[in-house]
């Protein structure tokens, strides 16, 4: 098979070669395509050795392998020590944790373990394991490899300081000592942190980078839930302080995070698979998938920020993102964002332009196209040779695999790309240098060797060399060295209070930023320093700073942060600008709770906040913020507040205050489906679970406020919605006299029937079984049907049944909801179908899911008679099961002939499809086989929903034989059924002891798991024709 070929006559010689009719196959292209052939046990894209030269680079750029199976497989990242020696984690043990049994998994493939385990080497030994690579004879590629550490069981980062080497296993943070740098631990390691979430291996803590400021810093996935010193989140970038012993979430959401760098300005970027990355920000909220990933964890936020666009670039999602800070490649990379295009096999270059406080991004391509469809980039780093290392996972299979399935580990590469006009150099040992060397890495032209240094500043805590990096700090020529200087200096612990003050009024923009954060980590400062940071508050104008001065007042006492809030929401922000407000809202309600009465302070009557658009923004946003916390205390200071806001924006903080309040018994949501199959799951599975929080009644002052604006306008709709809510004194009294009134015409009838069913008593009963017949309207009839399912009992209800069949057509899916929450009222409307009084089709299977938690088996037997079996839903592991057939169909197309032989061998004997196949189940022509998620359901679970027709039996015959199967013929003296195969078994009627129908379906399970990938897709290419 060569490229000449047709592709018709392609697909002729694959499908001959997958059903054996050819025995070899010639096809140099078959592999480079990625194919995926049956009984084909090894196949490679590019081999180890032409790999490299296959890659097409951006011009001024060259590749050569730097290591590659079997010295190492399966790598997920690289990173240089302080010897410039390549280290990466080979991810043997991917995608189970070893010694772990699997108790639950969700249709996310969210997994729960039956134990935490021990840290090593205490805990489960697995296979992974951290290799040290290294050119000795400097030819461009490793000559040997050894393990620091081996046995881990799934580790996804490292960094290397302070005496040894930290690594994230999950759940610890672990630091392995190695003081006297012979690369062998000077013993166990020692458990920083606990409790990083293990649901998930796609989505686990990873890539620990030292910050210039010295936190080390990590990202977390998706799909894994953190709890780690009281704080928990699913997914962030956090830090941790390694000689203070501090842990924090730096930012909030942002999607599945795979990589994290700085740029030379301290900004921070982590990768992301909801965007090209996010620019984080200290103390930020960034979006996440809310319905599949919970919520942010923070009841306030009242907004939140997005990540920077992708451009439209296909092949995400990125990973390993890396701001190049080398000198050996061109001049135009230095600065741009690298990133690896994980699904597209490629590897882009973005330009990072600044935008008001955070960036753009404009993108120029791939920088590195494999031309293999088994490149799958994990990471990237630059060295101390300016060259960038591009960690290889290498297999076929990339997207959310079978944990099941089996796995070849035998590959894996790391590439080493060079500027073509590159020098060799030889590698420098930073941690040996004395401090005076130290300092003059600082200015290299290869970042690299500042970041190194700094760590090191940071375990030495070298005082003598303080001086000269105050010196540094002050130059005003070179804002790269500035910010060397002042890092450099907070390392060495020589940021006194002077100096720090001396720093706030640079000149430079970013070491004002810098200088403001590394006082605000401190949590406390002296009053001289509190103030030079509100004279800076109130002459500032960079938005990069203002932004960076409301994070720091979150941070800092009330006494130093709210004035800093207060002069940011006096200024006239930049209209391009979408961080500032959130930030600035942020940094005022930090201090909500624990210093309340100087928060409202600020908005007292002749507050000149109120005059701003920025002061009165979060002004509103309080009021709602108070209502919204539910207790005696944040309604008196709603009542104090509301009557300090301006009469020009009164009716806008009515608003905000019903807001608040309808929001007082929201917690947080918990982890959801994010829709994912809710039509095939069950009810309980698929319901997006939120915590409740009890809240206290109105104190006087706020109820006396809501009810006389009410009283001025009783048939007003926000207010007498709120009135009734809040349960003002007569409101619900007045409310079921305008029901009453003959005269009102029947939206405003059904509109006070609403609020009396939503915040009234049981006493409203009566209204809804008044008004609930024939004759009403529409809108009339709906609501007080709905009076009748909030406080009916099972009598009441019956009402819903009787009527049914004189309903309004839009009215009957709610009236069967309604019945089918009582299994007496559940059996009558079964029952009426029963009767002949209402067609079986007309009521979805969906609907009769949610009758199985009445546990009646009168329901079950009319269920059985009319439709057949019908569960309560499909099981959340089956569910999981779909989603990777689905991850695997979206890898690629199918092949139609292919499909068809696979529907003749595997499902022709009871199926039949374009007129060919069995009669032992349904006819699969006439299907929704378009919707592939009811086709995969279909497959995966073939007992959630057997037809009548085609319900198996279970026959037991006098000497305790058992067949199971459908019965096709029961004519004669003999019964026929046929077995999963098509093949007919004839029992003697005479023989029968027992037949009874069968709770499975004669359709055997796990039927996709016996093809290959690109098996499935032929098949369903087939049957979706």
């Amino acid at each position: 098979m060569h490229g000449d070929l047709e592709q018709r006559d392609r697909d002729d010689v694959l499908v001959q070669f997958t059903h054996g009719s050819i025995r070899l196959l010639v096809a140099t292209n078959v592999a480079a395509r990625g194919l995926d052939i049956e009984f084909v046990e090894r196949m490679r894209a590019r081999s180890l050795e032409e790999a490299a030269g296959r890659m097409t680079l951006a011009r001024g750029l060259e590749a050569s392998l730097f290591a590659g199976e079997p010295m190492v497989r399966q790598p997920i990242l690289v990173k240089c020590d302080d010897r410039g020696r390549l280290w990466t984690i080979q991810y043997l043990q991917y995608p189970n944790p070893a010694g772990l049994k699997r108790v639950k998994v969700d249709r996310w493939s969210r997994t729960v373990y039956d134990r935490v385990p021990e840290p090593p080497p205490r805990g489960p030994r697995g296979a992974d394991r951290i290799t040290i690579l290294s050119d000795t004879d400097g030819d461009g590629r490793a000559d040997t490899a050894r393990d620091f550490v081996d046995g881990l069981n799934l580790a996804t980062g490292l960094a290397f300081g302070h005496g040894g080497v930290y690594v994230l296993q999950v759940p610890y943070l672990l630091f392995y000592p190695d003081a006297d740098r012979d690369d062998v631990p000077d013993g166990p390691p020692r458990v920083l942190l606990k409790g990083f979430g293990m649901e998930d291996a796609q989505s686990l803590a990873n890539h620990l980078t030292w910050g210039p400021d010295g936190w080390l810093y990590g990202v977390n996935g998706s799909t894994t839930t953190c709890r780690i010193r009281g704080i928990e989140f699913q997914q962030g970038c956090w830090r941790y302080h390694p000689t203070e012993d501090r842990f924090e979430l730096f930012c909030e959401g942002g999607g599945n995070l795979y990589g994290l760098t700085f740029d030379q300005l301290g900004r921070l970027f982590y990768s992301s698979n909801g965007g090209l990355f996010l620019h984080a920000v200290q103390g930020g909220y960034f979006a996440k998938s809310f319905a599949k990933h919970g919520p942010l964890h923070h009841l306030y936020t009242y907004g939140h920020f997005q990540p920077v666009f992708r451009g439209g670039l296909q092949g995400g999602p990125t990973t390993g993102g890396t701001i190049y800070r080398g000198h050996t490649l061109p001049e135009a990379f230095r600065g741009r964002f690298l990133c690896g295009n994980f699904l597209g096999h490629t590897a882009s270059s973005w330009n990072v332009q600044p935008q008001a406080s955070s960036v753009a991004v404009k993108p120029n391509g791939f920088w590195l196209n494999a031309n293999d469809t088994w490149f799958g980039p994990t990471d990237l780093c630059f060295g101390p040779d300016g060259a960038v290392y591009v960690s290889d996972f290498h297999d076929r299979r990339t997207a959310h695999p079978d944990p099941d399935a089996e796995w070849d580990r035998s590959n894996g590469r790391i590439y080493r790309v060079q500027g073509t006009a590159a020098r060799s150099v030889p590698p420098v040992d930073v941690v040996s240098l004395p401090s005076r060397r130290l300092v003059k890495l600082l200015s290299h032209p290869n970042g690299w060797y500042a970041d190194r240094a700094r760590v090191e500043m940071f375990r030495r805590k070298d005082k003598s060399i303080v001086p000269g990096l105050k010196a540094m700090a002050r130059r005003r020529d070179d804002r790269r060295m500035a910010l060397q200087g002042l890092w450099a200096v907070n390392a060495s612990g020589g940021l006194d209070r002077e100096f720090a003050i001396e720093m706030l009024s640079h000149a430079d923009a970013w070491v004002r930023l810098w200088t403001v954060r590394l006082l605000g980590d401190r949590r406390q400062v002296s009053a001289p320093v509190g103030s030079a940071i509100g004279d800076l508050a109130r002459r500032e104008t960079d938005p990069v700073v203002l932004v960076q001065l409301a994070a720091s007042a979150r941070r800092l006492p009330s006494d130093v942060g709210l004035p800093v809030a207060s002069q940011l929401m006096q200024k006239k922000l930049p209209a391009a600008d979408p961080r500032l407000p959130l930030m600035i809202w942020w940094a005022l309600e930090e201090h909500v709770a624990e210093d309340r009465q100087e928060v409202l302070e600020l908005f007292d009557t002749n507050s000149p906040l109120w005059k701003t658009s920025d002061g009165l923004r979060c002004g509103l946003l309080l009021v709602r913020r108070l209502a919204a916390e539910g207790t005696r205390s944040g309604y008196d200071s709603c009542v104090t507040l509301l009557a300090s806001v301006p009469q020009r924006s009164r009716g806008e903080a009515d608003r905000r205050l019903a807001q608040g309040l309808e929001e007082r018994a929201n917690g947080l949501t918990g982890l959801g489906t994010g829709g994912l199959f809710n039509r095939f799951g069950t009810s309980e599975a698929s319901a997006l679970k939120r915590r409740t929080r009890r809240f206290d009644e109105l104190t006087p002052g706020l109820a006396d406020h809501i009810r006389k604006r009410w009283e001025a306008g009783r048939d007003n709709t926000f207010w007498s919605d709120l009135a009734m809510r809040c349960r003002s004194t007569g409101s619900h009294r007045y409310a079921r006299t305008r029901v009453a009134d003959a005269g009102l015409p029947a939206a405003t009838r059904a509109r006070w029937l609403r609020l009396l069913r939503q915040y009234g008593d049981a006493d409203v009963l009566p209204l809804g079984v008044k008004y609930f017949r024939a004759g009403e309207p529409l809108e009339v009839l709906a609501q007080a049907m709905e009076v009748l399912g909030r406080f009916g009992k099972q009598q009441d209800l019956g009402l819903i049944v009787a009527d049914y069949p004189k309903l309004a057509g839009s009215l009957r899916p709610r009236a069967r909801q309604l019945a089918f929450g009582h299994p007496q009222t559940a059996l009558a409307m079964l029952e009426l179908v029963d009767r002949g009084q209402v067609k079986a089709k007309t009521i979805d299977v969906v609907e009769l899911r949610a009758l199985a938690v009445h546990r009646d088996p009168r329901l079950v037997k009319l269920i059985k008679k009319h439709w057949g079996r019908i569960t309560a839903g499909t099981a959340e592991e089956k569910l999981a099961t779909m989603r990777r057939f689905k991850n695997d169909l979206r890898a690629g197309s199918g092949r139609v002939q292919a499909g068809r032989e696979l529907f003749k061998k595997h499902c022709a004997a009871c199926h039949k499809l374009f007129g060919e196949g069995g009669k032992l189940a349904p006819d699969l022509t006439m299907t929704s086989r378009k919707d592939l998620d009811a086709l995969l359901v279909n497959i995966v679970d073939p007992g959630a929903v057997i037809r009548r027709d085609f319900l198996a039996s279970v026959i037991v015959t006098k000497s305790g034989r058992s067949v199971t199967g459908l019965v096709v013929d029961r004519k004669g003296d003999d019964l026929s059924v046929a077995d999963a195969k098509g093949k007919i078994v004839r029992v003697p009627k005479s023989d029968i002891e027992i037949e009874r129908v069968s709770d499975t379906s004669v359709m055997p399970e796990r039927l996709l798991e016996q093809l290959s990938p690109q098996q499935l897709r032929d098949l369903m290419a087939y049957l979706q024709k």
